[in-house]
């Protein structure tokens, strides 16, 4: 056990080198071929597209992960009595997408071109909810490879399709474009999945009776999984209505929609995913880090969990120091070598000290979860999430741009990772 969080890190960190690689290849797949325009209206729906995914996973994931490392259960009933459950929430989700995607994308996100990318998303759902469950399931038993391994997968695939899509549907219109660059993910969810049950232990069988719901599980699932969805939830929904927020308040004092679109496109499309270019890492190791803290907290090993959970602090630090160094003092670099631009330079300079503390802020959520306190990591996203959406709000009325954006980020950011910390020691006492 000593060993585990170190050589599930590796994997992970491995893994999540390759998946960032080819996530950057992606990006810039995207980017260049769509235009900032194009990346401008993707980025407009990707807070909506997290937030549905958040409502679509409702926390399942987090749940069958925690309780399969309890090994108290039945596991291939605990996970596969769960997703018809997940299949109905889909079904929902995809039915109100259907009636309510005409008024969000032109009453509340302004741009009627992300209109059928809002469509998209419904079908999208429930690939993305079953590769996530079984997920889960591995994260429970603290095999890292299949997570690692479908990941990569699952980005091969999807590059290789933008790579000969997105060209082809740039013919009938950059809108078109955008629904395909969202639908693409059916394909490489599949993919994930197949990849998955390759690696379910052998003799493994699947019967009709392990698709019926079992009310002591789904209740146990439920008992874990509304309280940690309920942070993830907030974020997404906060997430959800910076767009809102920004378009209507921007064009209510005098911007105009192209310098929105723009200027979005810049700062969600370039600078926030360089800026947390180490969030693989971090990532890495909460998710390494679950099982442990949850049985070493679970049977009262609270140094124990204690030591790992400032293992995971210091690695994450190991990576963030030396790459905030980098943007810092050469921001350029980076920008031109991954976006070939230098749009985004100041926004860059700003944040990176700051996204220094998002990058231990997984670790910390992590340990809060597992040591069945997602209330308090509710709490703190909760807090950040109404810190960010009024100041993004007052500061857009400032007339200073896209700079309320950044503003109000970096406080959300300063103030989650500083609740997490506090509640963390507070619990390890």
């Amino acid at each position: 056990m000593k060993n585990k969080l170190i050589k599930s890190t590796i994997i992970l960190v491995i893994g999540g080198f390759f998946t960032k690689v080819l996530g950057m290849i992606i990006k810039i797949i995207m980017t260049r071929k769509m235009g900032p325009e194009g990346i401008g209206i993707y980025m407009l729906l990707l807070p909506t597209f997290s937030l549905f995914i958040a409502l679509a996973q409702l926390g399942f994931p987090i749940a069958i992960s925690k309780l399969v490392a309890d090994n108290n259960h039945n596991n291939k009933k605990l996970v596969f009595s769960i997703i018809p459950v997940s299949m109905f929430l889909n079904i929902i989700i995809l039915v109100f997408l259907f009636f309510s995607s005409h008024f969000i994308a032109e009453e509340l996100l302004h741009e009627p071109r992300s209109y059928y990318g809002l469509i998209c998303m419904g079908f999208v759902l429930p690939f993305i909810s079953i590769s996530s469950i079984l997920r889960g399931y591995f994260f429970g038993k603290e095999k890292m490879l299949p997570h690692v391994i479908s990941n990569i997968t699952e980005d091969v695939i999807r590059l290789i399709i933008l790579f000969i899509g997105i060209p082809i549907f740039l013919r009938y219109g950059i809108e078109f474009a955008v629904a395909f660059v969202v639908l693409s993910n059916i394909i490489s969810e599949c993919t994930s999945i197949f990849v998955l049950f390759f690696f379910l232990p052998k003799h493994f069988s699947i019967s009709k009776q392990d698709f019926t719901p079992e009310s002591t599980a789904i209740k146990e699932v439920f008992s874990i999984s509304i309280p940690s969805t309920a942070g993830r939830l907030i974020g997404s929904i906060g997430y959800f209505l910076e767009p809102i927020i920004l378009t209507s308040t921007l064009l209510q004092i005098g911007y105009n929609n192209q310098f929105i679109v723009t200027e979005y496109g810049i700062i969600s499309g370039y600078v926030m995913p360089l800026l947390l270019l180490p969030s693989f890492f971090t990532g890495a190791i909460s998710q390494a880090l679950l099982p442990i803290v949850s049985k070493s907290y679970g049977s009262g090993q609270k140094k124990y969990a204690k030591t790992k959970i400032k293992q995971a602090i210091f690695f994450s630090l190991l990576i963030g120091i030396p790459v905030t160094i980098i943007f810092l003092i050469w921001p350029e670099i980076p920008l031109r070598i991954i976006y070939n631009t230098n749009e985004g330079l100041e926004y860059i300079i700003f944040m990176a000290p700051i996204c220094l503390l998002h990058y231990i802020q997984a670790p910390l959520t992590s340990s809060l979860q597992a040591m069945g306190k997602a209330k308090e990591a509710m709490l703190g996203t909760l807090g950040g999430t109404i810190i960010r959406t009024i100041l993004l709000y007052l500061c857009c009325l400032l007339k200073i741009g896209m700079w309320g954006l950044i503003i109000a980020t970096s406080s959300n950011i300063i103030y989650v990772t500083f609740h997490q910390y506090k509640h963390v020691k507070k619990y390890l006492q």
